[in-house]
């Protein structure tokens, strides 16, 4: 028998034509065992599938699950049945690229709820699998629907408000993990991975498939693709480099206990206990002196080589324009009451 990559029970919105634009998995399973693994699959089949649910599988569903002895989904699709919008459930065996809204939901999710981390989980063609739709205070809309329903509100007099067009609605709309702040939920889309213990504020922003172990300061842009390390903070106005818009191939990353000054920018990965001097913007092509321990200047090196290393201070000579590389000293450390109170 097949073995359950991941599975989830949602409930979601369509278009006039009757196609997925969002779906909300409040308890989504990530390699389920292998007990309930066969329950799902004897009832919904032993392959990846979408399966809108009518109410005799969701009384058949519930009845196997409670058997079982798996009250948490078996308590999840009562809950969710009691709706009168439509109802899928989700079964992935393998880890493949999602090629339906639900499935592509269902992975954003396994991100946002830290069941898997950044890179775990296959999202390869997402962005052709999802569609482009207006969040408003009335719900997702397709935006090919979207100038009918302001009629009609306006018609019943309502103001029916646009928050954003995107494929990505905010992460806090379907999930809110614990032992977080976020100073402004836009800025943090669903897919993105936020360890317990960090703070993203008000200027911070995190992409889907990114994020930080926790606990992290979050004041600037991790773009999709990155992961941040325990205790790192990213100072105001930084940027971590992402790979979605033409950029190379190298996966950006940063580890433990680094610091990005205000308004830097990072175009490598970095190992632990490294730091970036605020207004530095260092990508994998910038030429760096290397300073040894006693100041002197060594050797110069592309940026690239240095993918991955511990311990280094990255700043730029401020009497010859220089970038340089020296032992980094002082590992950042994050203010532990501000973080530990989240």
């Amino acid at each position: 028998m097949s073995t359950i990559y991941s599975f989830g029970i949602g409930v979601g919105s369509k278009n006039q034509l009757g196609e997925w634009l969002e779906v909300l998995f409040p308890a989504p399973q990530f390699q389920p065992d292998p007990d309930i693994s066969a329950v799902l699959m004897a009832v919904l089949g032993d392959r990846s599938a979408d399966v809108e649910l009518n109410k005799g599988q969701v009384i058949a569903l519930e009845s196997a699950l409670r058997t079982s002895g798996d009250s948490v989904i078996a308590d999840s699709l009562r809950m969710l049945s009691a709706s009168d919008r439509p109802l899928v459930a989700v079964i992935l065996i393998g880890d493949n690229p999602p090629t339906t809204v639900p499935q592509a939901y269902l992975k954003l999710q396994l991100l946002s709820h830290r069941l898997v981390r950044p890179h775990q989980t296959n999202i390869d063609g997402i962005f052709a699998t999802l569609k482009n739709i207006a969040w408003t205070n009335a719900g997702p809309i397709d935006i090919e629907e979207l100038p009918a329903r302001t009629v009609e509100s306006k018609l019943r007099g309502q103001n029916l408000s646009v928050n954003c067009i995107d494929k990505f609605p905010k992460m806090v709309d379907y999930v809110v993990p614990s032992g977080v702040r976020i100073a402004d939920a836009a800025r943090v889309r669903l897919g993105a991975y936020v360890g317990a213990g960090t703070t993203v504020m008000h200027e911070g922003f995190i992409n889907f498939n990114a994020g930080t172990e926790g606990p992290n300061m979050v004041e600037g842009r991790i773009s999709a693709g990155v992961f941040c390390g325990a205790g790192s903070d990213i100072g105001g106005g930084a940027s971590i480099m992402g790979t979605l818009s033409g950029g190379g191939s190298m996966v950006i990353s940063l580890g433990k206990e680094c610091l990005l000054g205000a308004n830097s920018g990072l175009g490598i990965p970095l190992g632990d206990r490294c730091t970036v001097e605020a207004g530095l913007y260092v990508t994998a092509g910038t030429v760096v002196t290397m300073i040894d321990g006693d100041g002197r200047s060594g050797a110069k090196r592309k940026a690239r080589e240095l993918a991955g290393k511990d311990d280094l201070l990255l700043r730029r000579n401020s009497l010859t324009g220089a970038v340089e590389c020296l032992a980094n000293k002082n590992a950042v450390a994050l203010n532990e009451q501000l973080h530990s109170a989240n």
